[in-house]
């Protein structure tokens, strides 16, 4: 009887291991509900950087929330937060898997190490700062991106989540294309049944949500394109569109009106529809169906992104979108 081979053992970078307020963080944290039912005999270790000024998941709360999954904890040593995130990409996590005896090493964003005493498979999830000069920061993240850059080309493999991320990373990485691998993502409510009557009742009063409305849901930042979103309004509000449909932004405001997060609430106000325009605040992940389902359009004309997770989720919403090329 031939006896069957070993089981693959991946050991998960965890830095991003309950931040749901980042894409990266969404996404570890799908993957880690379904690979244990999809892959039932691989064993997973989630290798979690334990720091005093991280406000990241607890082993218990790790081992609560995925049961399946390993939990390693891994000390750092008392350096600032952006010192000791780049002392855990290049020494403490690889070293971590390696000592797991893990058969592969995988980071769920991108921040592959220098150092590779294990193959090392790396998401990239797109190549912001690396192709818009407003994300490149100043000379230390430049050097970090560079870094990155260049470990990413030392990675076994590259998963990435679009063809157009794909197209980017071989072009702008220098990366050969039978190393990178496109899987989709799919939208963060699978699974959840469609919002019943109720359920939109509830997210209207909850959000006060006028009787019809265009909406945005995403970042503020400038690659997101606000300003195009209150220009296209006060657009259609000027040649006869119906006033009735207003316009729901969605998400947490700036803090401050700059280059980078311009304040939409100034931006209406120039453009002359800051009476037409709502602004809700944080969306909890639960209330997000009724709210698409609820839109009469869903707005998204962002510059760049590797995927764009909001137009598929509004797709399953029903509820049609009108986007950018880009």
């Amino acid at each position: 009887m031939t006896p069957a081979p070993p089981s693959l053992h991946v050991a998960v970078n965890g830095w991003m291991a309950g931040r749901l307020t980042s894409g990266s963080g969404q996404y570890l944290d799908h993957l880690l509900d379904w690979l244990p039912r999809l892959a039932p005999d691989m064993q997973i270790s989630l290798l979690l950087p334990i720091h005093p000024a991280l406000d990241t998941m607890t082993p218990a709360a790790v081992y609560a929330r995925w049961p399946s999954v390993a939990c390693i904890p891994v000390a750092l040593p008392p350096l600032p937060e952006n010192l000791a995130k780049l002392w855990w990409e290049q020494v403490a996590a690889p070293r971590a898997a390696r000592r797991a005896r893990a058969d592969l090493y995988w980071v769920p964003y991108w921040a592959g190490p220098f150092w590779t005493p294990l193959p090392v498979v790396i998401t990239v999830h797109d190549l912001i700062p690396l192709l818009l000069p407003a994300y490149r920061g100043r000379l230390t993240q430049r050097a970090y991106t560079r870094l990155v850059a260049w470990s990413a080309r030392r990675a076994t493999a590259i998963i990435t989540v679009s063809e157009a991320a794909a197209r980017d990373i071989i072009a702008h990485l220098r990366v050969a294309p039978a190393r990178v691998h496109v899987v989709h993502h799919g939208p963060n409510q699978e699974g959840a049944p469609p919002p019943t009557a109720a359920d939109c009742a509830r997210v209207r009063q909850r959000y006060a949500l006028p009787e019809r409305f265009f909406l945005y849901l995403g970042g503020f930042d400038v690659r997101k394109n606000l300003a195009g979103v209150i220009a296209g309004y006060a657009r259609y509000l000027a040649r006869g569109g119906d006033p009735m449909v207003k316009l729901v932004l969605a998400g947490a405001l700036p803090a401050a009106d700059t280059d980078f997060f311009p304040d939409p609430r100034r931006l209406a106000q120039a453009a002359g529809c800051a009476d037409h325009v709502h602004y809700c605040g944080w969306v909890e992940e639960a209330d997000k169906p009724a709210l698409y389902a609820l839109a009469t359009a869903f707005i998204f004309p962002s510059l760049y992104e590797g995927f764009g997770m909001m137009v598929l989720e509004a797709m399953q919403a029903g509820t049609p979108v009108v986007t950018s090329g880009k």
